[in-house]
């Protein structure tokens, strides 16, 4: 995979929980942006508000996926930031419920970041590179 492509790997992160410092495992998707929905809001069984908008991220592998995340609560004001075509790296947890026998999954950002990919200096200025011998120089 290079740099470009779709990734989704374990990260680290420390914490500190009871006074001990604990390492914590979150995933995290790179991609570009294909579209972000409307906010949907609406009141719990138990009587909480809710509120999701889902972004969707085009992985830029061979075979593309199109992957629908969802932000919930306080994250949403995060996608405020963002426009469609933006590549992004986006922190995510993967949920799974079971309803009436059938089991369901789904993808929960909680943080979202513009994503620079290593550029090298060769594609970053490839005029760069050319050396021009000159000489006759006038001094």
């Amino acid at each position: 995979m290079n740099s470009q492509n779709c990734k989704i790997k374990n990260v680290y992160y420390v914490t500190q929980i009871n006074k001990k410092k604990k390492k914590v495992k979150f995933m995290e998707i790179q991609g570009s942006i294909k579209l972000i929905q409307e906010t949907e809001s609406g009141t719990s069984k138990s009587g909480k508000e809710w509120a999701k908008r889902t972004v969707i991220v085009t992985t830029n592998d061979k075979y593309p996926q199109d992957l629908p995340i969802d932000f919930m609560g306080d994250k949403i004001a995060q996608i405020d930031n963002f426009q469609v075509g933006n590549p992004v790296s986006v922190s995510i947890n993967i949920r799974g419920s079971e309803y009436n026998g059938k089991y369901y999954s789904s993808i929960s950002g909680w943080k979202i970041a513009n994503y620079i990919a290593d550029v090298n200096n060769t594609e970053q200025n490839p005029a760069r590179e050319k050396v021009e011998e000159v000489t006759d120089l006038p001094f």
